[in-house]
């Protein structure tokens, strides 16, 4: 037997491990799995080349519980180590490491001290943050010399002792004797969770226990169909061989939807379509991407790409590690030069994490532009699912609206769909203003503004549906870009407003008239802030009007989405009354001799127009209602 003391000059490092991983002290377990897979994949490398000449035979990784002894144990049958390696690996190199490791650690914020870990391979040791002593049982895979079987024994000081002992098989057991404090460690389930969490695509098999499935005895029943008996098996926790890790050549839709079902088992919606990503230079990046039905609440879509490191899961939280609008996006990235057991703050700085996200962005947008190109009728239809994901990622990338620009569209009320190029010649011709801009007219509601698109589209004027929960921002970032446009929505004015006609209409009221009728409107309409103006419409026109300057409606829809103008939300709403002076009833008003009638067709025709925008409440509504029978009686 030999005892020794790690050389630890400063301090004793394990309560500073236990501190520094509390916040995660999970990942014990996906430290010594990976340790574990990582000794198998070695002697498999050395296998491949000749250099080890024996059996593989099973090389399946055992993680086992014994609740009653408070044990926990990872055993593997990889290429294990001698009694020179244990010392050097374990007592040495980690431990050298931990000098700089406390230097370091010591007067660092929270972000920093995540960054460390992973420069010290201080992995291993993570197990005493749930343990009292921890047992390393191991014996090389090579022959001749000192290759006799050691244990390594430390209770979490600076202590140690190595022990030669007899092993028949090669590979090494981690054995973990759980803490009072940790106990949470014993339960089967707790177990079961964690390696399903980090494990379950490792590409070595991970058996924890037994279960019960359902195989054929062979016989029929009397109906002549086959019988069934439960059996114990081991439970094999990982896919070893997981989707992204294969040739897409050798994959079916089929294969890509059933991958997608594994990774989202409670999504019942199948994905829209899927990216493949393979890159070997300038870094190694493996992975698909799923896009998803985008739901009306862009925040719960967040969060769904699972991001590995030679499958071993790193995270699930893959936002500012990846363009934002990306994190819309299902699936699963994995990339070894993404190191494990490091903070998001040190994965948003990384280089290579800056080139793998400006190349998963570009892949994404050539995979957008090649369906538009080669089958635009099927990209129109998934349209609606995937805008929002398309004009996300428009706002926030001006990289992404470059691209983006070949394949975005358009839809008007009609529900027919148009590039950018496409729309603008088809309006170009009748839709500008007075300085010759084009105006783009478009609805937020179709069923709500229906009576102004009806107006607009009887004038010859087309109207874009912008009815999606982005539309409102992407308005503002595509007038940034158009040059000599305008966008107005169909309710914001009277379309002779909007857009220059041919020769004005003569309006049958005089100033005089106008002047007199003003005051009967404004009594009614004071109260809830309206302007009023007289306008020489169409006598197929409503006879009153409301609109909301366009200016004032964005304003407060862009603070409603959080646009960083909350102010607004304690303004009043600001609208136009606008009376069609040529209007057979408003020239029925005027002349109406009977002071209670005069006011009830101002209040009625008034009402009406306050009733097409949905601003009739209350009382209000009550009195219209009441107001209107007594009229049809």
């Amino acid at each position: 037997m030999q005892k020794g003391t790690i050389n630890v000059q400063t301090e004793n490092i394990f309560p500073i491990i236990k501190k520094f991983l509390y916040s995660d002290h999970e990942i014990f377990l996906r430290e010594l799995i990976s340790n574990a897979v990582d000794a198998t994949q070695k002697l498999k490398t050395l296998a491949s080349i000749d250099k080890f000449k024996g059996e593989l035979g099973d090389l399946t990784i055992h993680v086992e519980l014994d609740k009653k002894k408070k044990l926990l144990k990872v055993r593997d049958r990889g290429i294990g180590m001698t009694a020179e390696e244990i010392d050097k690996f374990i007592n040495q190199i980690a431990f050298s490491s931990a000098e700089e490791f406390i230097k370091k650690y010591k007067g660092k914020s929270e972000a920093d001290k995540n960054a460390l870990i992973g420069h010290f391979g201080l992995g291993f040791y993570s197990s005493f943050m749930v343990s009292d002593k921890v047992e390393i049982i191991t014996k090389t895979y090579k022959k001749g010399g000192p290759t006799k079987a050691v244990k390594w024994e430390c209770d979490g000081s600076p202590e140690y002792t190595l022990t030669e002992i007899d092993k028949q098989d090669r590979g090494t057991e981690i054995i973990l004797h759980i803490a009072d404090d940790s106990t949470e460690f014993l339960e089967e389930y707790r177990i079961l969770e964690l390696l399903k969490k980090y494990s379950k695509f490792l590409p070595v098999p991970i058996q924890f226990g037994t279960e019960k499935v359902s195989e054929k005895t062979g016989l029929k029943d009397k109906d002549g169909n086959d019988e069934y008996k439960e059996v114990e098996k081991p439970r094999i926790i990982n896919n070893t061989k997981p989707a992204w890790t294969q040739k897409p050549s050798d994959l079916t839709d089929e294969d890509y939807k059933n991958f997608y079902r594994e990774l989202y088992p409670l999504n019942f919606e199948e994905p829209l379509f899927h990216i493949h990503l393979n890159v070997d230079y300038p870094f190694n990046l493996t992975g698909i991407l799923y896009f998803p039905k985008i739901k009306k609440n862009i925040e719960v879509q967040k969060d769904k790409i699972q991001l590995y490191s030679n499958q071993v899961f790193v995270t699930d939280s893959v936002e500012g590690i990846v363009p934002d609008f990306l994190t819309l996006l299902h699936g699963v990235l994995d990339s070894p030069d993404i190191p494990l057991n490091i903070s998001r703050s040190f994965l948003q700085s990384d280089a290579n994490v800056k080139k793998i996200s400006n190349h998963i962005m570009k892949k994404v947008s050539d995979k957008l532009e090649d369906i538009f190109k080669n089958n635009r009728e099927e990209f129109e239809k998934k349209w609606d699912d995937i805008k929002t994901f398309i004009q996300y990622g428009m706002i926030s990338e001006p990289k992404f609206y470059e691209r983006a620009e070949k394949f975005v569209l358009f839809k008007n009320v009609e529900g027919k769909y148009f590039t950018f190029k496409e729309y603008e010649k088809h309006i170009e011709k009748a839709q500008k203003d007075k300085d010759k801009k084009l105006v783009y007219l478009y609805t937020t509601n179709p069923d709500e503004q229906h009576a102004f698109i009806e107006a607009a589209k009887g004038r010859g004027y087309d109207v874009l549906d912008m009815s999606g929960i982005l539309d409102n921002h992407f308005i503002n970032t595509l007038e940034q870009n158009f040059k000599n446009s305008s966008f107005a929505r169909v309710d914001a004015d009277t379309i002779e407003k909007i857009i220059k006609k041919e020769e004005d209409q003569p309006s049958k009221l005089s100033e005089k008239e106008q002047e007199k009728l003003k005051p009967l409107f404004e009594k009614y309409a004071a109260k809830d802030h309206y302007s009023i103006i007289f306008e020489s419409l169409s006598e197929k026109d409503q006879p009153v009007i409301i609109t909301q300057p366009e200016f004032m409606r964005r304003m407060k829809d862009m603070s409603k989405l959080g646009g960083g103008m909350d102010f607004m939300g304690t303004m009043p709403e600001s609208y136009n009354l606008v009376v069609n002076s040529n209007h057979p009833l408003i020239s029925e008003i005027l002349n109406e001799k009977e002071e209670n009638k005069q006011n009830d067709l101002v209040k009625q025709v008034t009402d009406l127009a306050k009733l097409s925008q949905n601003l009739l409440k209350g009382q209000d509504l009550t009195d219209f209602i009441k107001r209107s029978l007594e009229l049809i009686k």
